[in-house]
């Protein structure tokens, strides 16, 4: 019988790495008898190794997944699952927890705790399921008094602000940062966002308000106003968030930050603006998983899904992704990416900034301070071996020319384009000096694309259409009993709003010879189009009056994003 492996001591395992030397952990060894404390906890207090490399190591060694607490935004909420007696207790934060599996994810200092879990997993009914995560010691006894010390909600933090318990004028945030309310009130202000699903964070200073406003489902929300005075304070811990100079008030300055919140990772990408008012602030968030959704995921009618699949088995050529800011083109050029993605093919790609990690593909940023702007960068790629390249934006004659250029040397070459429909990037492309034969034969299809929102299915209601709705529809009183169409109403699940969530219309112009040849002789959109239509073409106006048919939207929400007009009789 084989000999049982012993597992190694924290000790061995950090001189193993050349963490520390044999003489510091004698050191360590000689406090611990004196002190009778863990020996993790005396090589932080000698100042020998941080928290964070003995959280990583042990972790590593034990094969469990560490967390840094430091970046975390815990929801007030998940804390009311756990007491505080509790977590000092057993040494514990309750980090998340994940309603539909039931789920809770848990900091422990010591993982291997089987009394805890059970003991915590009984307490709260034996129905949740208890995940542990490893953190340091420190930082979870930190987190438990900073945490479960304040009332973490926005409301309950502004009252505090307002009573004056706290000097306003002191903003440089020091010692414990979390304690100190404004800290406190842009965490809070976070969560919720990302709760409620919230793509960008307006922070807009007035004459004499700052008014907080959440872009949700492709449209502004105001969420509430509160006082200029709080605003400096607020701004030099977005700013601090965001690594940007907390001194400059005068230029635009941009930047990022990633927090884990509800147990997942949630990047901000920051922009600041000098206004009339003060400085304006934006926070766009990106979350890794929203942002990455598998093709069939999409939600895309199935002969658009067809379509889309042809022209990305092509294997040269180029393919374009238009439509306006906040359109949704790079969640589908990612969806693209990921289908055609495999350990067989190297993708690399050009994007101002990445917006999402993704394995297996070399990402970089344009940066004009070194001039690396997109056709330097494609140039560059080139000579990287690649077979498929993503161009974030093609903006002028030699960006294009360089991604049209790739495509005719072989590879397969994703971009994006601001044009209004599909047919409308050819005149745009012309325009900004493309010349015809070298777009003709190197365009494999141009996607156009908008977003709109979907009717909250608790709430939506039937109506019989108007007879300027019905002309649109193409539909009778009579079918209209029969197949209802829905308008929104508005509840609590979907905030009063009628609308949760939102999809993508689609419109995918597929090239062959003989749009090519009409290319090359400059036949004008409308023959294009109409030659289009007749080889299955679906304009993005008819894919949204289908999507109201099938119940899925409303005519008035369609009519937001999409040009009806042409249809009208």
């Amino acid at each position: 019988m084989s000999a049982v492996k012993k597992p190694k001591m924290l000790g061995e395992l950090l001189i193993e790495k050349g963490i520390i030397s044999t003489d510091q952990l004698r050191i360590a060894l000689v406090e611990q008898r004196k002190k009778n404390q863990p020996l993790g906890k005396i090589f932080a207090e000698l100042g020998f190794v941080t928290d964070s490399i003995i959280r990583d190591v042990l972790g590593e060694s034990m094969g469990q997944a560490s967390i840094d607490l430091s970046k975390i935004v815990v929801d007030a909420d998940v804390l009311k699952l756990v007491s505080k007696e509790i977590a000092r207790r057993y040494l514990v934060l309750p980090i998340s927890f994940d309603k539909t599996t039931n789920i809770l994810m848990l900091a422990m200092a010591d993982t291997m705790n089987v009394v805890a879990i059970d003991q915590i997993s009984a307490l709260l009914g034996g129905e949740i399921e208890v995940n542990p995560v490893l953190a340091s010691e420190s930082q979870i006894l930190n987190s438990i008094d900073n945490f479960y010390g304040h009332n973490l909600s926005v409301e309950s933090i502004l009252n505090e602000l307002e009573n004056g318990e706290v000097n306003l004028e002191y903003h440089q945030i020091q010692g414990n940062e979390y304690s100190h309310p404004i800290v406190r009130l842009v965490d809070a202000i976070l969560s919720d966002a990302v709760k409620k699903g919230a793509s960008d964070i307006h922070f807009e200073p007035e004459q004499g308000f700052l008014r907080i406003r959440y872009r949700i489902d492709g449209v502004l929300r105001q969420m509430r106003n509160i006082h200029k005075l709080h605003w400096s304070a607020l701004c030099v811990r977005l700013k601090v968030l965001a690594t940007m100079n907390i001194a400059e008030t005068r230029i635009p300055q941009d930047g990022r930050f990633s927090l884990s919140v509800s147990g997942r990772t949630i990047d901000f990408r920051a922009a600041c603006q000098p206004t009339t008012h003060g400085e304006n602030f934006v926070l766009r968030i990106l979350d890794r998983t929203k942002g990455i959704v598998p093709l069939d995921k999409l939600d895309l009618q199935e002969d658009t899904l067809t379509t889309l699949k042809l022209i990305m088995a092509k294997p040269e050529g180029i393919i374009l992704v238009t439509g306006p800011t906040g359109s949704g083109k790079t969640t589908t050029l990612y969806s693209m990416l990921n289908a055609v993605n495999s350990i067989s093919v190297n993708i690399m790609t050009l994007e101002d900034p990445v917006e999402y990690p993704l394995n297996l593909i070399r990402q970089t940023s344009v940066n004009e301070a070194v001039k690396l702007d997109f056709s330097a960068g494609i140039r560059s790629m080139m000579r990287q071996d690649p077979d498929i390249i993503l161009v974030g934006e093609i903006r002028d004659e030699e960006t294009a020319e360089m991604a049209l250029r790739a495509a005719m040397t072989g590879h397969q070459v994703f971009s994006t384009l601001h044009t209004n429909s599909a047919i409308g990037a050819i005149p745009r492309l012309l325009d900004i000096g493309v010349e015809p034969h070298i777009l003709a034969g190197n365009i494999i299809g141009i996607v156009a694309q908008r977003l709109v929102r979907r009717l909250c299915p608790h709430c939506k209601e039937a109506y019989l259409p108007a007879s300027y709705e019905l002309a649109l529809l193409k539909l009778t009183e009579e079918q209209c009993h029969t197949n209802p169409i829905y308008q929104s109403k508005g509840c609590d699940k979907c905030d009063q709003q009628g609308f949760k969530g939102r999809l993508a219309l689609i419109e995918i112009l597929r090239f062959d010879m003989d749009i090519d040849e009409m290319i090359i002789r400059r036949a004008s959109l409308k023959e294009i189009l109409e030659y289009a239509l007749k080889n299955g073409f679906t304009p993005l106006n008819q894919d949204a009056l289908r999507r109201v048919k099938q119940g899925i939207t409303s005519l008035n929400e369609i009519s937001r994003v999409v040009d009806l007009t042409s249809l009208v009789p």
